[in-house]
C-alpha cells in the first residue's frame, strides 16, 4: 500500500476549501485515504496549517473522538458494541469469538494488517444486539459461525455474504 503523501493531504483539505468548520470531515477523509485507518502526526499538522486551525485543536479532536486513531490499524476496524443491550445479549462472548478467530486481543491488529479488533460505545443499533461495526456498517452477529462468516466476507472481499447480517435502518 502506498504511503499517503503531503500533496494528497493538502488536496483533501483543499477539497473542503480549507474551511476550518470542515476539519473533522477532512480528518476522516485523511484517515480513510491512509489505508490503515489512522491520521499520522505529520498529516494532522499539514491539515491544521492548510485549514488555519491550531495544531493543538487538531490533536484534541484526534484524541477525543473514538473514531480517530493516530497509530496504524488494520484495513478493517472491527468494533464490538459494548452498550447495555449488546452486553446483555452476548457482546462479551462475541468479542471473545472474534478475538479467537483473528488471533489478536482487543486493540490488536492481525499480522497481515487486515483487521484491528476494538470495543466501542453504543453503535445505535440496539434492536439488533449484539452488534459488530466494520467501517461504517453495523452487523448483527449472534453465533460463532456468523462471526466467522462476517470476517471471511471481508477477508475475501465478498460483500454479498455479509448482507444477511447487515443491520437495516
Amino acid at each position: 500500500m502506498t504511503e499517503l503523501d503531503d500533496k494528497s493531504v493538502l488536496s483533501i483539505a483543499e477539497g473542503y476549501r480549507n474551511d476550518p468548520q470542515q476539519l473533522i470531515a477532512a480528518l476522516l477523509d485523511i484517515q480513510e485515504a491512509s489505508g490503515r485507518s489512522y491520521v499520522d502526526r505529520r498529516w494532522a499538522a499539514l491539515a491544521a496549517r492548510a485549514m488555519g486551525v491550531p495544531a493543538a485543536r487538531v490533536h484534541e479532536i484526534l484524541t477525543f473522538y473514538g473514531m480517530f486513531s493516530t497509530v496504524p490499524r488494520g484495513r478493517h476496524v472491527v468494533e464490538v458494541c459494548e452498550s447495555a443491550p449488546c452486553l446483555f445479549t452476548g457482546a462479551a462472548r462475541l468479542l471473545a469469538w472474534l478475538s479467537e478467530l483473528l488471533g489478536v486481543g482487543e486493540g490488536g491488529t492481525t499480522g497481515d494488517g487486515l483487521f484491528t479488533l476494538e470495543s466501542a460505545g453504543c453503535c445505535g443499533r440496539c434492536a439488533a444486539a449484539p452488534v459488530v461495526k466494520v467501517g461504517d456498517e453495523a452487523y448483527s452477529v449472534s453465533s460463532l459461525s456468523e462471526a466467522a462468516e462476517l470476517l471471511r466476507s471481508f477477508r475475501e472481499g465478498d460483500p454479498g455474504a455479509r448482507e444477511v447480517l447487515r443491520c437495516s435502518g
